[in-house]
């Protein structure tokens, strides 16, 4: 998993505990604050029949304040009704919620002089808040005693309307949060990136740091938490160069060393040969080998240091042309018949010249040395979208495909039977390709008969090691 998503799926995660924690204590702070408002609202309704009824006690015969309560406490019509979405009344006579707030009065006695919205809930004369069953419902009630006459006064309200007050004011705290995350995990993923940016900006020249260019990175550029990280990989990079260096010095010195004793050897050989040629032939051949190892050996540390090479405009069709020329007495050795295609007027790159010829003789000498007498060995040219494409095909076994990945590898020969090399000829074209940006690949001839085709994509422009470019004629 990546760090990105890593750090916002724990911050969405801390922020969704937190807000659902938030949102419970919400609801029950919200839920008890509207208690308390509802419970006032009560008393407060309370009081206003308490002074009413005072009044009418004093002014009015029994009969008569009855009829009087009645008439102002009485529901409107259009209350009564169920089903209607509406909950002001259409001609604005009240709310439909008046249904839900009942009152009840009584004498000192215990006599019932009013009820609205309330049955069977008995005469309680203890004052203060409670709750009662009518109709179905839960009521909470509020009751107090007139101490001027005497008279017992309830309000109440249905614990349903409370509830959904409740939970609308809930609902109406969480859902900005709920619409909010959606919007807040964008910003978390852009603000991590953005924050991240300076090592994604650490990783790209390590992407295209090559074995032969290594350099330390930028500690200034690193974030302070990763700099000793950036610190270590310098030091990671430095003790590689040091090492890769001491192997290239090594295999240059070595091969450089044996090259005088070996021609010495040779020498030596050819003198004694002369009196028995078929017992020295074998030695001459193995020194032959080892003479040829050693070159591909310096030619090989020479490439891979990728130093002293400088990048000129070329044609490849007149590099291509004469390599085939060099190449073709060994061919004619062995009765094989070289032919070039070149469908390009002119292949202007963007090269090393003398590299780009010895990735065509090698490749060359290698289809000869596996082609049988009497075959061809095909070279052609062709322009590409990214610049051209150079195949060599012979007609000798060719390679499984299985063997094809093995088959570039350094020091591989898959038939020990066959052919004089040490197996770097390949090793060598994959190597000089990779320096100008192209790209090698093994594949069976397309014509479906036994063969190897060799095929490279050179760029036109490729990006190398700290080149020395000129123009383009």
């Amino acid at each position: 998993m990546s760090l990105t998503r890593t750090l916002t799926l724990l911050i969405l995660a801390t922020v969704l505990v937190i807000a659902g924690l938030a949102a419970i204590w919400s609801y029950v702070e919200s839920n008890h604050e509207l208690e308390e408002l509802f419970d006032a609202e009560l008393a407060q309704s309370t009081r206003i029949v308490q002074g009413l009824v005072r009044h009418l006690v004093q002014s009015q015969s029994l009969a008569s304040m009855q009829q009087i309560l009645e008439d102002t406490l009485a529901l409107p019509p259009g209350a009564r009704q169920e089903g209607d979405f509406e909950e002001i009344l259409p001609d604005g006579s009240g709310h439909k919620y008046e249904k839900k707030i009942a009152f009840q009065i009584w004498s000192a006695d215990g006599e019932l002089y009013l009820s609205t919205q309330l049955h069977d809930t008995g005469f309680n004369p203890r004052p203060g808040y409670a709750w009662a069953e009518s109709q179905g419902f839960a009521w909470r009630t509020f009751t107090l005693q007139d101490p001027a006459t005497g008279v017992w006064i309830r309000a109440a309200q249905r614990n349903d309307i409370r509830q959904e007050l409740s939970e609308e004011l809930a609902v109406s705290n969480v859902l900005p949060l709920l619409v909010a995350l959606p919007l807040l995990a964008i910003a978390l993923v852009l603000a991590i990136r953005l924050g991240l940016r300076p090592l994604r900006r650490l990783a790209t020249p390590l992407r295209h740091m090559a074995p032969e260019r290594l350099h330390p990175l930028d500690e200034h550029a690193a974030p302070k938490e990763v700099q000793a990280l950036v610190q270590a990989i310098n030091g990671l990079l430095q003790r590689l160069d040091d090492a890769l260096d001491r192997e290239r010095r090594f295999s240059a010195d070595a091969a450089h060393e044996l090259r005088t004793p070996l021609a010495a050897l040779r020498l030596n050989l050819e003198k004694v040969s002369a009196e028995a040629p078929e017992k020295y032939d074998g030695l001459i051949r193995s020194v032959d080998r080892m003479s040829h190892l050693v070159e591909q050996m310096l030619l090989l540390s020479k490439v891979d240091s990728g130093q002293g090479f400088k990048l000129e405009y070329h044609n490849l069709s007149a590099i291509l042309e004469q390599s085939v020329a060099e190449v073709a007495p060994l061919a004619f050795r062995k009765q094989i018949e070289p032919e070039l295609h070149d469908s390009t007027a002119q292949a202007i790159v963007l090269c090393n010249s003398a590299l780009i010829s010895t990735l065509v003789r090698t490749l060359l000498a290698n289809a000869i040395q596996y082609s049988p007498t009497g075959t061809k060995v095909t070279t052609c040219l062709e322009a590409s979208p990214d610049g051209y494409r150079l195949q060599v095909c012979d007609q000798g076994p060719g390679i499984p495909e299985g063997e094809r990945r093995r088959a570039v590898q350094r020091f591989v020969r898959l038939d020990q039977r066959q052919g004089q090399g040490a197996g770097l000829g390949l090793a060598i074209a994959l190597r000089i390709t990779e320096l100008h940006g192209g790209k090698l690949s093994l594949m069976p001839r397309a014509d479906g008969t036994s063969g190897l085709c060799v095929e490279l994509t050179i760029p036109s422009h490729p990006t190398t090691i700290n080149p020395s470019q000129s123009e383009p004629p």
